[in-house]
């Protein structure tokens, strides 16, 4: 594979020149910020996807380093574990779709690379999963599976009648072109949302499903009251989860309004935990992250009729001033771990 112009689904010209940087062992809320300038030293058109992720366009620095996109992905891997210890994982397309695809493909710590021909694509994504398809979430995926369309080649086979019958006609459309490979979405330069994070590394390799909980509770609390002590709410949340193989899964949610309250970011991160349905996973460490970070004066809330929320406000106001003057472990929720 060496980024030759190549034809796409549309018999259009194509070249890889897309990547999809996973970072993986090693990785850092604090240090994603450096590995963003260490891939805007390549090139300038690089879109964050925070925590641990970015899609960069290397089109216009292939003539520049005179190097394929597969070698630039090659750098970049060899750059971040130099220079921030951290592994990546690179996928490289055409596209942002197929770039993605290709750096979950397999174990990390890879560049994996698609080829930009419609063969090559299409034996690349004939047997996956119709799920695997970013975008495609678990509701269509059933709709399709129930029609026996529970492949990605199969989807690319059905015709556009059939699929529009399953999923109305503007979802068809676009399923049907990213069974066949095709997804015109750009890579949009952008910086990360501000945000702020908080990790509990486990002693051990945690089962047991409570003392999670309380890793959560006490994650929350840390970051309900930084964020109230600059004045600042979040409007989404993001957990990660990393396991015994070092592995990760990461959720956002978003909250239904901005908060630093921290029950309800408590209650946001018990959703997101609980909806992985881990049971009996080794767990090693979880990570919050409050995103979308705005100042609390600029926010709309929501008033509430019931005095036991305002009473748990004013509760929680008190407890902050205790922290502030006297230390964090001068008031906290019942229930959190013991992190001192």
């Amino acid at each position: 594979m060496n980024g030759t112009n190549r034809t796409n689904g549309k018999g259009q010209e194509a070249q890889e020149h897309v990547l999809y940087v996973h970072f993986g062992e090693g990785h850092t809320p604090e240090g994603y910020p450096g590995l963003l300038e260490l891939i805007a030293g390549i090139t300038p058109v690089v879109q964050a996807l925070p925590p641990d992720a970015a899609l960069a366009d290397v089109g216009g620095a292939l003539r520049y380093f005179n190097r394929t996109a597969i070698e630039l992905a090659g750098v970049i891997r060899v750059r971040a574990l130099a220079l921030h210890g951290v592994d990546c994982t690179v996928g490289v397309a055409a596209n942002p779709m197929l770039a993605r695809m290709a750096a979950h493909t397999g174990p990390p710590g890879q560049v994996r690379a698609v080829p930009g021909n419609p063969a090559d694509v299409a034996a690349f994504l004939d047997r996956k999963p119709v799920a695997a398809l970013h975008g495609v979430g678990p509701a269509t995926a059933r709709a399709l599976s129930a029609y026996g369309l529970d492949t990605v080649g199969r989807v690319a086979a059905a015709s556009p009648a059939t699929l529009q019958r399953v999923l109305g006609a503007t979802a068809a459309r676009r399923v049907h072109d990213r069974a066949r490979g095709i997804d015109p979405s750009p890579v949009v330069p952008s910086a990360p949302t501000r945000s702020v994070s908080a990790e509990h590394r486990f002693g051990r390799d945690e089962l047991d499903p409570d003392r999670r909980r309380r890793a959560l509770l006490t994650l929350a609390d840390e970051l309900g009251f930084r964020m109230r002590v600059d004045s600042q709410v979040a409007r989404a949340l993001t957990l990660t989860v990393r396991y015994a193989d070092r592995s990760t899964t990461t959720r956002t949610r978003v909250l239904p309004e901005p908060t630093a309250h921290t029950p309800e970011l408590t209650a946001t991160a018990y959703a997101l935990h609980n909806a992985l349905g881990l049971q009996r996973a080794r767990v090693r460490a979880l990570a919050l992250r409050a995103e979308d970070l705005t100042a609390a004066e600029l926010a709309s809330h929501q008033l509430s009729l019931d005095p036991g929320e305002e009473k748990a406000r004013q509760a929680e106001a008190a407890a902050d001033r205790a922290r502030i003057r006297y230390g964090t472990g001068a008031a906290y929720p019942a229930g959190r771990l013991d992190v001192a």
